[in-house]
C-alpha cells in the first residue's frame, strides 16, 4: 500500500471507528487494526488520536464542499446555493452527527478558540465566491474577508446548532431562512 493509500485507508477505519464508538472512545491501536495496518503505521502519520481526527474532521468537511459548477444566475445566487447545500449536508453527515451526539465538546476549540484547516478553506471558498460576486454586481461592496468571516460564523451555527432550535426551526425553513439572511446581507444596496 502507499503512503497516500495507507492514509486514506487509516482515515476510512477511524470514521469507522467513530461511527461506532464516538470520538471519545476511538483509539489509535482500535483504527489499525481496523484499517489492518500495525500501531507504527498509524503513529507514522498521527502522534494521538486528536490530530488524526482533526484529519479526518477535514477530509470529511472538504469532501462536502460543492464546486461552482457555473449554472446560470449570478455569483450571489450561485453561492447560495452552494451554501445552502452544503450547511444541509453537513448538519445531515453521518460523522458530524455523530460527534454531536457523542462528543460535542471536540468542536469546541473550533467554535470559539481558532479556526481548523477547513475552516479557513471555506473562508477562501467565500471569499472567492465575493470577490466574483463584487465583480458581476450580486454582491454588496465590502471587504471579501470581512463579509466571508461574517458567513462563516452564520453558516457554522446554522449547520452545527440547529437542532438547539429544531423544534421551532425544522431543517427545511432552517435552510429558507439562512438563504433569506444570507441574500439580504450579500445583495448590493441596488438589487441586480
Amino acid at each position: 500500500m502507499t503512503s497516500s493509500r495507507n492514509e486514506d485507508g487509516i482515515l476510512d477505519a477511524a470514521r469507522e471507528c467513530v461511527l461506532a464508538v464516538g470520538m471519545r472512545r476511538t483509539t489509535l491501536t482500535e483504527v489499525a487494526r481496523r484499517a489492518g495496518v500495525s500501531r507504527p503505521t498509524v503513529y507514522r502519520h498521527w502522534q494521538d488520536m486528536r490530530s488524526l481526527a482533526a484529519d479526518l474532521l477535514t477530509r470529511e468537511l472538504r469532501s462536502l464542499l460543492p464546486s461552482d459548477d457555473e449554472a446560470g444566475g449570478s455569483a450571489r445566487e450561485r453561492g447560495l446555493d452552494r451554501i445552502i447545500s452544503t450547511v444541509a449536508a453537513i448538519r445531515e453527515h453521518p460523522l458530524l452527527r455523530k460527534i454531536l451526539e457523542t462528543d460535542p465538546e471536540l468542536l469546541i476549540t473550533y467554535t470559539f478558540d481558532r479556526l481548523g484547516t477547513s475552516q479557513r478553506e471555506i473562508l477562501e471558498v467565500f471569499a472567492a465566491a465575493i470577490r466574483e460576486g463584487q465583480r458581476d454586481g450580486s454582491i454588496t461592496d465590502g471587504d471579501p474577508e470581512e463579509l466571508a468571516a461574517m458567513l462563516l460564523l452564520v453558516t457554522q451555527s446554522a449547520a452545527l446548532s440547529s437542532r438547539v432550535v429544531a423544534e421551532r426551526l425544522p431543517a427545511e425553513r432552517l435552510d429558507q431562512q439562512l438563504r433569506t439572511m444570507l441574500e439580504n446581507y450579500l445583495r448590493p444596496d441596488s438589487p441586480q
